[in-house]
């Protein structure tokens, strides 16, 4: 098979979990064809490399659109990346997207060369409201581009079970085009690596229990749920908040008011990094953590708890979308339930109710540091037995063959 995948991130541009995964997921793809298969990857930037079964094409075309909103210029800028790819893929047997950023170019390449469409669900712009923080009126389209996509899509990757229910009951996908193929990891990239040294280099006081959290600062990782909760957080601990680049500076002046006055109430050491941290750096704060935290309010899968699990860090997760699916709640963490406001809107109806579950479970773990290293052992068997890479690319190779077959 001659396969596309097209994507919006991909090394060195990746800043979330989709990018890792299309990352890994190529990777594997080429090793499980052992040269059967070439994958050739359309990507946005000034990506230009080759290696035996991989081609790598970054779309980065100049143009100034002259909108007075930046968000539109940003969104035409996406638009124009996709009709870019149109002329550059010459043809291929499987189509497969990820994310609503290469969507457009996905429904045309399907009519130009007759390929079928494969998606992979990584999230769902209708779960996302906060976006239009983001995107303006803007929003609308990545809304339009996305449900066009599913509706035209020939197979959906559903990367939990819980993302093959919204799939199903948002757009109206036939539960037959549907499969459910998890996240994976390397789960010999990332192991336990205990060095102490990167306490000092990042200022954190090793002779503190810390708490970690790793994602970007968006409203849907939840992150400002957990600053609001480190007031109860039981004294002498540390928080290591890893929180790059904010999506709109209003989110981004919010997390910086929620530290100043987290850091005024008690015997707590906060260190905020402000920046997306290197592999090596990250999983060695994963092995040091006491308890890895992931406030999600939104979560299709969840990549970064396999990250901190396989490192051997115990997890306290909301109990959303694909987390549930990979935290076994008393087993490799602790889960944290909360109402949202509505099925539009996945915001918890009580946050300072979901804030204070956050600390509770964080503080149970802390408390019972022998309980929490068992977590964190399970947790790397868990990963081990279940998410490798290699499985994931035979599942994926199936489906396409499944796909094709019914063509």
């Amino acid at each position: 098979m001659k396969i596309a995948i097209l994507t919006n991130e991909y090394p060195p541009h990746v800043y979330g979990g989709a990018g890792v995964h299309v990352e890994n997921l190529t990777r594997a793809l080429v090793a499980a064809g052992k040269g059967e298969h070439s994958v050739e990857v359309l990507c946005f930037g000034e990506q230009n490399s080759s290696s035996p079964g991989l081609r790598v094409t970054g779309i980065d075309p100049a143009f100034d659109f002259g909108f007075a909103d930046e968000r539109f210029e940003k969104l035409a800028g996406v638009l124009l990346r996709n009709v870019k790819m149109l002329g550059v893929l010459q043809g291929a047997d499987i189509i497969h997207c990820h994310t609503w950023y290469t969507h457009l170019a996905g429904c045309l390449l399907k009519e130009l060369t007759g390929a079928p469409l494969i998606l992979t669900t990584h999230s769902l712009e209708p779960q996302r409201p906060w976006k239009i923080e983001q995107l303006g009126a803007g929003y609308k389209v990545s809304s339009w581009i996305e449900k066009t996509a599913f509706l035209s899509a020939d197979g959906v990757v559903a990367v939990s079970g819980a993302m093959k229910n919204d799939v199903e009951a948002l757009y109206g996908v036939s539960p037959q085009k549907v499969r459910v193929i998890y996240n994976g990891i390397d789960a010999g990239r990332y192991a336990p690596d205990p060095d102490r040294e990167v306490l000092a280099a990042r200022g954190i006081d090793p002779e503190r229990p810390f708490v970690l959290f790793v994602g970007r600062v968006t409203r849907q990782k939840g992150i400002v749920h957990l600053v609001n909760a480190i007031r109860h957080l039981r004294p002498g601990v540390g928080v290591v908040l890893c929180a790059g680049t904010p999506d709109t500076p209003e989110i981004g002046r919010e997390m910086a008011r929620g530290v100043e006055q987290a850091a005024k109430t008690g015997d707590r050491q906060i260190v905020w990094i402000p920046e997306f941290l290197p592999e090596h750096e990250v999983k060695k704060l994963y092995s040091l953590a006491s308890v890895f935290v992931c406030p999600s309010i939104y979560e299709p899968f969840g990549l970064i708890n396999i990250e901190a699990m396989a490192c051997g860090a115990p997890v306290v997760g909301a109990a959303v979308g694909g987390i549930p699916e990979i935290v076994v709640d008393g087993r490799t963490g602790l889960l944290v339930s909360f109402t949202p406001k509505s099925n539009s809107d996945p915001e918890p109806r009580d946050p300072e109710a979901y804030s204070k579950s956050l600390a509770e479970a964080i503080n149970r773990l802390l408390d019972a540091p022998q309980l929490a290293r068992e977590m964190g052992q399970r947790g790397r068997r868990r990963v081990e037995e279940i998410f490798s890479w290699e499985s994931i690319a035979h599942q994926t190779l199936d489906f396409y063959r499944d796909v094709i077959s019914e063509m």
